[in-house]
């Protein structure tokens, strides 16, 4: 392989940060083998009871070519205090600031501190040059229209 087309491969894959201010937190990996890099909120948020917020990052991002990011809940979060994550899809070409929208499915208030780990961001490959056709109908499978939990017990 070239020298010149091993760099440009580099840089199809670069994820480009933006720190907006003094308050922000590049993304990290948690491990080498991490599949999502963790997201930092920028300032302190209360998640209220049954309720949903906002929580700032201050950060802005490119994800690579050919890729999206999803904003996806972190486990412990989620097991330990029953925060999940929504509107989790970043276009390539968003350059705003990445907010992360936070649901607390707990009975008390959800305390956010600046810097805390909220999210993670997961850069999934989009198929781009699917074709859309309408048809009359579909190829007939096993599940068929079963809907929730129709293959499970």
């Amino acid at each position: 392989m070239t020298e010149s087309k091993t760099k440009q491969q580099k840089m199809n894959s670069t994820l480009k940060v933006q720190l907006r201010s003094a308050d922000a937190t590049a993304p990290t990996k948690g491990s080498t083998e991490a599949a999502g890099y963790d997201i930092y909120a920028s300032q302190p948020t209360v998640i209220p009871a049954r309720g949903q917020g906002l929580v700032g990052t201050d950060i802005s991002f490119t994800v690579p070519i050919g890729t999206y990011g999803r904003i996806a809940p972190r486990s412990g979060l989620a097991v330990k205090n029953g925060i999940q994550t929504g509107a989790g899809v970043v276009d390539r070409d968003y350059t705003g600031e990445v907010k992360v929208v936070l649901f607390n499915h707990s009975e008390k208030d959800f305390e956010v501190k600046k810097g805390d780990r909220v999210a993670q961001l997961i850069l999934e490959r989009i198929v781009d040059d699917a074709e859309v056709v309408v048809v009359e109908s579909l190829d007939e499978s096993t599940r068929g229209a079963g809907g929730f939990g129709s293959t499970g017990k």
